[in-house]
């Protein structure tokens, strides 16, 4: 049986996506729970090469970073990706994208599941990066998506990539038009997102370098004087 190391599901997005792959491969693994403390806890290094989550244990297998963890499982496992292979290169292509892209995305939209703030305005580059997404998820719902109200169709590792994105702008208030809010609607609401959420709303950390109200507060005192009132 896989042995998958996670943290904190409130807030670690690239945990999600090798949870979301593990979960996917439909085989069994177990769930080893570590507080996020920092990207260099070299306490980590007992179980992860990077000292980073996730980690995949299969056996004396040792595989660390989502991407890679989503290859691996998905060389043993089928179905993970499309089978059209047009559609399993764009999938690839995609996620590859958001593996190595959107870095705006991520310093300015923490994922913190929990909450929900409005931010705006955005900053040129978060705007872009959204837009960006957006159009990923709109070609994916209109052209491999045609069949189904994911990416690809069913629900593939395309999905597991952009599942984070999907809790960011729940948060963030972020509503796409057409299709791409289509799709948000229906990763929010598909049985695995609402499972994770469930298990991050009922944790109590705090991680402070991923609470948008600490990394806004400035900006939420300053709306609110603005608006006469008070932030929350």
């Amino acid at each position: 049986m896989y042995t998958l190391y996670l943290g904190n599901k409130n807030y670690s997005s690239w945990s999600l996506r090798g949870w979301l792959a593990a979960k996917l491969s439909g085989a069994p693994f177990a769930e080893k729970m570590i507080a996020l403390t920092g990207t260099d806890n070299a306490a980590n290094r007992a179980f992860s090469p990077s000292a980073r989550v996730p980690c995949l244990h299969d056996g004396a297998v040792v595989v660390w970073d989502s991407l890679a963890i989503a290859e691996y499982l998905a060389e043993r496992h089928p179905e993970m990706w499309p089978a059209d292979p047009v559609a399993r290169a764009w999938a690839r292509s995609v996620c590859a994208e958001m593996h190595s892209g959107f870095a705006h995305l991520r310093n300015e939209m923490t994922m913190c599941i929990r909450e929900r703030l409005d931010v705006r305005p955005w900053s040129v580059a978060l705007a872009g990066d959204i837009g960006r997404i957006v159009e990923i998820w709109t070609e994916g719902r209109r052209s491999s998506g045609g069949d189904g109200r994911y990416l690809c169709g069913a629900f593939s590792l395309a999905d597991a990539f952009y599942a984070p994105v999907a809790f960011r702008f729940q948060t963030y208030g972020v509503l796409p038009d057409g299709p791409a809010g289509d799709y948000l609607h229906a990763m929010l609401a598909h049985p695995l997102l609402r499972e994770w959420e469930d298990a991050a709303l009922r944790e109590t950390a705090i991680v402070p370098a991923d609470e948008p109200r600490i990394l806004y507060r400035d900006k939420l005192v300053a709306t609110a004087a603005g608006m006469g009132t008070a932030p929350a």
